[in-house]
């Protein structure tokens, strides 16, 4: 079916200026935008709350864009979650170490073992409770200028999987940025709008699930949005991720529009995957800019 609907000018985070995006398609009754300039996609909905969607539900299977069974997955989860530490490590041994979005603070409890001082912010009450439980100093609720006051400078900051969730993603960097050390990084992982399997399979990529995801970045995008708050790409890759199999079966069954329930086996085994369709990004801060002025 063409697409006749004319395009809309809206303010792109990515490019810190309003640009006439494109409607791409329309998906789970929310329309589905791109900026023509850095490729940002975006879900224009008018009825979705964050802090209300992620909850116990998110993590047990009753959300059709969350996990089957983020519990029951726990070892393979800290088996991925590991590996990610040790990437982190090659470029920061050390540190002061705060993660958004932590959820049970599996993630964070292997930054620890690893020599990390570490702390998080997670809007799931049941997720931050069991994080606390493991000892971990966890905040619950948004990200906030507050909070990171609290915390002090920052070595490393991760968002896994968060950044397209975010209502105000360049916001939320900026914000980051400002309490990150001089010498520190930003580690983020999202899904890449830019790659094959995204452009193939379009309104039905495995990662088009608005409202969830609000934001739908390429590398451009992400370094255009790096650029216009101090930051810079310092790598950026696709890594191959252990996956439960519980999850691959949930995901699977929602993408065919059924619902299929994880099992203790489902939760115990991993499939390495990649689908070349979700980027790992590192930034950084950029050296100031020459001035170019005449006095």
């Amino acid at each position: 079916m063409r697409n006749d609907r004319p395009a809309v000018t809206l303010e792109c985070p990515a490019c810190s200026r309003a640009t006439l995006h494109r409607l791409l398609y329309v998906k789970n009754g929310c329309d589905i935008l791109q900026c023509p300039d850095c490729g940002l996609g975006r879900t224009e909905t008018s009825s979705f709350d964050p802090l209300a969607y992620y909850d116990d539900g998110y993590f047990s299977g009753r959300q059709s864009d969350g996990y089957a069974d983020y519990l029951g997955a726990e070892p393979v989860l800290r088996r991925e979650f590991a590996r990610t530490v040790e990437f982190i490590q090659r470029r920061k041994a050390q540190g002061f170490l705060l993660e958004i979005g932590c959820a049970y603070g599996f993630f964070l409890d292997e930054a620890r073992r690893a020599g990390f001082e570490v702390s998080g912010i997670e809007p799931a009450e049941a997720a931050a409770a069991h994080a606390g439980d493991l000892g971990l100093n966890v905040v619950r609720g948004p990200l906030s200028e507050a909070t990171l006051k609290s915390l002090g400078t920052l070595d490393v900051i991760v968002l896994l999987d968060v950044v397209e969730h975010l209502p105000e993603p360049r916001e939320a960097l900026a914000l980051l940025a400002d309490h990150l050390r001089p010498d520190g990084i930003i580690v983020l992982t999202t899904g890449d709008f830019g790659s094959l399997a995204a452009r193939s399979t379009g309104a039905h990529w495995r990662l088009m699930t608005p409202p969830q995801h609000l934001w739908f970045f390429n590398r451009d995008s992400i370094a255009s949005l790096a650029d216009s708050i101090g930051l810079r790409i310092e790598s950026s890759d696709h890594p191959w991720k252990f996956v439960p199999f519980s999850l691959i079966t949930f995901q699977i069954g929602r993408m065919l529009g059924r619902k299929i329930a994880a099992s203790p086996t489902g939760n115990r085994f991993a499939i390495p995957v990649n689908l070349f369709d979700a980027m790992r990004v590192v930034l950084s801060k950029a050296p100031p800019r020459p001035d170019t002025s005449f006095p």
